[in-house]
């Protein structure tokens, strides 16, 4: 049975899915931390809430988007393996969070490698 982590990021991707990254800044504490393997480290909502305002910018203009393939979680920790879609073709990742009192606390994604030419 999903906890309320699970449930937490559930909502996290069907909010992400609209493509405005900003809406997502709610579902974050004060205090949270995100680390993005591109973008890097923002520590606090105000600095995510910047960071989410550039996502809405930089995905737009290079046509990505995101889809969850699989989400799992506690009530405190949850992950979902995702993939990104972009004209040059698709990647995969997998994003890992934390859930305190129904908002996300720490958030982390790891991307695959690129595909190696052939």
């Amino acid at each position: 049975m999903p906890g309320a982590a699970q449930r937490v990021i559930e909502e996290f991707w069907r909010i992400q899915d609209g493509g405005d990254y900003r809406l997502l800044v709610d579902l974050f504490a004060e205090d949270a931390r995100l680390e993005d393997p591109i973008y890097g480290l923002f520590e606090g909502r105000e600095a995510i809430r910047g960071f989410m305002a550039k996502m809405v910018e930089e995905m737009g203009a290079r046509q990505i988007r995101f889809t969850a393939d699989e989400i799992r979680g506690d009530d405190e920790v949850a992950w979902a393996r995702w993939t990104m879609h972009a004209p040059e073709g698709t990647r995969g990742g997998v994003g890992i969070y934390r859930v305190r009192d129904g908002r996300l606390v720490y958030y982390r994604d790891y991307l695959d490698p690129p595909a190696k030419a052939g």
